[in-house]
Parts: structure tokens; C-alpha cells; sequence
């Protein structure tokens, strides 16, 4: 009965330990590095010091689903566009949504909805930063008009900023 006894709980520790004989050793890690663990459980070690930047997309809770486009943080800066009569101004967004134009020097506020910065400007114009393609895009809405009318002019934008966030 002794016997029985001592052979059934070494069977017990036997058992609780095979999970951990046949999982997959940890990664090595040091400072200043990152540890990406995937779906199917393998990892990767990244180097901190190669990293310019982490985006995480923005997740609908209520719909489930994810945003598509850039991150917010890729339009804050200073932006060059057209004016749709074959000149520019600059369009800078801050991060804490206060925005600003050059041509006529109005102020604003943006948002970022659906992957695009969303411009209400104090004189009641919005405009509009889209990523089209592979391109960037000024869709420019006179007063009175909403994001989805049909726009008064769409010209090539780019962030003049260095380093976007």
C-alpha cells in the first residue's frame, strides 16, 4: 500500500512538470529591449535602440473593429497644402487639438476621426488630412459645408515636421 502511495505521487509531480519541460524557453532579455510574443506563441527580441517608434491601432470597443489609418499622432506637426489656386499656406496641429493656418492666419481645432485629422476652422472652413494612396491629401469644405459634401478643392499635403509622433 506503501508502495502504491509513493508511486502515485512521483507520478503526480512527473505530471505537473511536463508542461514545463516542453514549453518554449523564455526569451533573452536585457535592458533596453522589447519582447514581442505572437498568436501562435513564438517570440521576438527587439533592440530599443532600433526603434523609432511604437503605434498601437485604435480599437472600436463598441464595434469590435480597428481604425485602418495612421496613427493620431502622425499629423501633428506643420503641414504645407494648397490653397486649390495654385498656392500654399501651412496647416500646424498641436497635440493638444488647438490647429492653425497661415493663409489668413485662423485658428481651430482638429480631431482625429477615421484615420484623418478633422479641421474646424473659427471662421467655420474645414479642411481635411487625408492619406490617399500613397499620397497626402487637403480636402478644403467652405462654411456651411460637413466632411462628407462634396469638397471645394483637394490638394498634396505633406508634414514638414521631422519627426512626426
Amino acid at each position: 500500500m506503501r508502495a502504491t502511495l509513493i508511486a502515485a505521487c512521483v507520478g503526480v509531480v512527473l505530471i505537473s512538470t511536463l508542461p514545463h519541460a516542453f514549453a518554449a524557453p523564455a526569451a533573452k532579455t536585457s535592458s533596453g529591449t522589447m519582447v514581442i510574443v505572437f498568436k501562435d506563441g513564438h517570440k521576438q527580441v527587439v533592440n530599443l535602440a532600433d526603434v523609432e517608434r511604437v503605434e498601437y491601432p485604435l480599437v472600436d470597443v463598441q464595434m469590435g473593429g480597428s481604425e485602418t489609418g495612421p496613427s493620431r499622432g502622425r499629423f501633428v506637426g506643420k503641414w504645407e497644402a494648397g490653397d486649390g489656386m495654385g498656392n500654399n499656406f501651412f496647416i500646424t496641429l498641436e497635440e493638444n487639438g488647438d490647429a492653425k493656418r497661415s493663409l489668413g492666419d485662423v485658428h481651430g481645432k482638429w480631431v482625429y476621426a477615421n484615420g484623418e485629422a478633422d479641421i474646424t476652422w473659427d471662421d467655420g472652413a474645414e479642411d481635411a488630412l487625408r492619406r490617399v494612396g500613397t499620397r497626402w491629401q487637403k480636402f478644403a469644405y467652405s462654411a456651411g459645408k460637413r466632411f462628407t459634401d462634396k469638397p471645394d478643392n483637394v490638394t498634396n499635403a505633406r508634414n514638414t515636421t521631422q519627426k512626426p509622433i
